[in-house]
């Protein structure tokens, strides 16, 4: 997994309207990059919600908020209309970005092993360094600890 003070590695995936985003556009203001694991179940909509009651505190800290998942253009499209979210969710469904943020990891549920996300949230700075990690959020904590990385806390 990227560490703080590590460069934010630049990427381009397709947003939940299929168009290309680019991270880099984003230079010059704080971002909030958040991978979440699947787009419509439980613990995703309760963080996905979260950002979108909470997005007038993150603008006034100036981010921008962005989360990732491995699922199709068209699911993740499903999720920000059913849920109304106010922020941009990209496809990452080769998981390659996944794979270079190191939050594509070997997970397990039931005694079965399988890989996937592991929801994950990297604060970046203005010039595109990573300054905050914070792993394994919990969905309902999460507005909470990055707000809280936002302001300096």
């Amino acid at each position: 997994m990227l560490e703080p003070g590590t460069e934010a590695p630049d990427f381009t995936l397709p947003t939940q309207d299929g168009d290309p985003f680019k991270l880099s556009s984003l230079r010059g203001r704080p971002v909030v990059l958040y991978f979440y694991p699947k787009a419509s179940t439980p613990g995703c909509t309760t963080q996905a919600c979260g950002v979108r009651d909470n997005i007038a505190d993150y603008e006034r800290s100036g981010a921008a908020v962005v989360g990732v998942s491995p699922d199709p253009v068209k699911k993740v499209k499903k999720f920000h209309e059913d849920q109304s979210l106010n922020f941009t969710l990209l496809a990452d469904e080769d998981h390659a970005v996944a794979e270079a943020y190191g939050v594509w990891v070997e997970k397990s549920m039931y005694g079965r092993t399988y890989m996937g996300v592991e929801r994950t949230t990297f604060v970046i700075d203005p010039d595109g360094v990573i300054e905050h990690v914070l792993e394994k959020v919990k969905p309902k904590q999460h507005d909470a600890q990055v707000l809280g990385a936002l302001a300096g806390a």
